[in-house]
């Protein structure tokens, strides 16, 4: 089971540092009772030129993509909450650490039209290991196909990070740690394989890479569409596909991804053994390439990191707004 939350000393709320303890809202805000939020997960890194933010702008724009699908118009913009997040990082201190930008609907509406109700932008940031627990980055983990299923497409849009689509993926977890699993895989209507509770999944046979093809089951991350990339890089045949539930039972290799995740190998699905039970050398290869790009191991021939330089945390976030120059990222 993952630990709680370290609380840090800040955290950003509509454009000002306001103290841990008075990141509030009214109980009668529309995302408590209707559940009208969106939401971002990004990884800080140390690395040797700093803390190092992990694809910020990519996340961004697809908190901004989010939601425009849910009809709603954050105030700030992506250059403007990149400026926000490594203000934020800076000014807690922090180096390794994990980031959630959230945008919802606030104290307004009462009813299902939610639009009276004002959007506001939070982002919380606090230090934050290994998601799936200590020694699962290195030995791997077992898992179990859910009971429960993803949504079929058209009735979520599940390409949106939406925190009333992780309701589906509660009950999925839950139902796996209860099983003594460490995590749960989803199939999506058709019976085919979607993703993990909350991260995206590949699998290696006869040394292709193989991950579901994007359906509306799924959550397409940014992770995954890295791993893509990186497999590219080190000419790892790759390729997204139908994958039926039985190719887990078939897979020499089997693994989990995503920002909180990163990657984390499998050693078991339903208690049976994914290969030979240990960690396969493609999964490796791609664990130790992406941890090589995440803290700057490695030349970032993609552009993926963002530093938090010194201070960043003492300038005003929405200064530049005010004075109508640039924020970066713009």
């Amino acid at each position: 089971m993952t630990s709680g939350i370290i609380k840090t000393k800040w955290v950003w709320r509509n454009g000002e540092f306001v103290p841990w303890e008075e990141a509030a809202l009214h109980v009668m805000s529309n995302v408590v009772y209707f559940g009208s939020c969106i939401l971002e997960g990004l990884r800080c890194y140390t690395t040797p030129e700093g803390p190092a933010i992990f694809r910020l702008h990519d996340h961004l724009r697809r908190l901004h993509d989010s939601c425009r699908i849910y009809r709603m118009e954050p105030e700030y913009s992506v250059g403007e909450l990149a400026d926000a997040c490594r203000a934020l990082v800076a000014r807690n201190a922090l180096e390794d650490c994990y980031l959630r930008p959230l945008a919802f609907r606030g104290y307004g509406a009462p009813g299902l039209d939610p639009r009276a109700s004002p959007v506001e932008v939070f982002i919380i940031t606090w230090a934050w290991g290994a998601y799936l627990g200590e020694g699962a980055l290195e030995h791997g983990v077992d898992v179990c196909v859910s009971s429960w299923q993803r949504p079929a497409p058209n009735t979520f849009p599940m390409i949106a990070k939406a925190g009333g689509n992780y309701l589906n993926a509660q009950l999925m977890k839950m139902e796996a740690v209860t099983n003594g699993y460490a995590e749960a895989i989803a199939v999506g209507p058709q019976g085919l394989v979607s993703e993990g509770s909350g991260q995206n999944l590949f699998l290696v046979r006869d040394g292709t890479l193989v991950t579901p093809a994007v359906d509306g089951t799924l959550f397409p991350g940014i992770t995954r569409a890295s791993l893509l990339t990186l497999a590219g890089d080190l000419g790892i045949p790759a390729r997204e596909d139908r994958v039926p539930r039985e190719s887990l039972y078939l897979a020499d290799e089997i693994f989990l991804c995503g920002t909180a995740t990163e990657v984390t190998p499998v050693r078991s699905v339903d208690r049976m053994p994914v290969g030979d039970g240990s960690v396969g050398p493609v999964t490796r290869l791609l664990q130790r390439r992406f941890m090589e790009v995440v803290r700057g191991g490695v030349e970032d021939v993609h552009g993926w990191l963002t530093l938090v330089p010194e201070g960043a945390g003492q300038r005003p976030v929405h200064a530049a707004r005010a004075v109508g120059t640039a924020s970066v990222g713009d």
